[in-house]
């Protein structure tokens, strides 16, 4: 059955929507975001302070592509007002692990006694700070954020020993803000 569906995104004062063809973009006081998006089928508009987006005759599968856009656009109205942080902890019980950021590329030291080190290449967008054994990634853009937080608890993943035994590695302990 098809039917109007209309979804409608407050924009906050000190936020700019733009919308150019596939292409959104969202800035505020903690930087920029954009994000291409297939919108086909879809009407999009900036009326004021509000972002409509919706279809005349839309399906379920339309309805499925509003509500997501509603999703992504909620979340990059949130990164450019405050940026999205991620938090990791350094554990370790048999070597110290030392880390270091030069450049796009994060270098873990010593993990579980190696001579040669685990290195992860940081996406472009990410604010990596290392604070004795806390790592805080922080960005606008939510996927972003974590994607460089995965990668960094990806690079210490143990392979080929017991992990009851070797419980070493860098995990995240926060996600966005809430707790794990």
């Amino acid at each position: 059955m098809r039917r109007e569906i209309f979804q409608t995104i407050e924009i906050p004062s000190g936020v700019e929507v733009s919308v150019n063809e596939n292409l959104i973009t969202v800035k505020g006081p903690q930087g920029e975001v954009k994000r291409k998006i297939n919108l086909a089928g879809l009407e999009t508009k900036v009326e004021g302070n509000k972002f409509i987006v919706g279809c005349g005759k839309a399906t379920k599968k339309e309805k499925k592509m509003i509500n997501t856009m509603e999703a992504h656009m909620n979340n990059m109205i949130k990164g450019v007002q405050e940026k999205f942080e991620y938090k990791l902890k350094i554990c370790f019980s048999h070597f110290p692990i030392t880390t270091e950021v030069k450049g796009r590329e994060m270098i873990i030291k010593n993990f579980l006694g190696e001579r040669s080190d685990r290195k992860t290449k940081l996406p472009e967008g990410a604010d990596v700070k290392v604070n004795k054994e806390i790592i805080t990634v922080t960005s606008p853009d939510k996927e972003i954020a974590g994607q460089a937080a995965a990668n960094i608890e990806k690079a210490t993943r143990i392979r080929k020993r017991d992990l009851r035994v070797f419980q070493d590695g860098i995990f995240i302990i926060n996600k966005a803000g809430k707790e794990i």
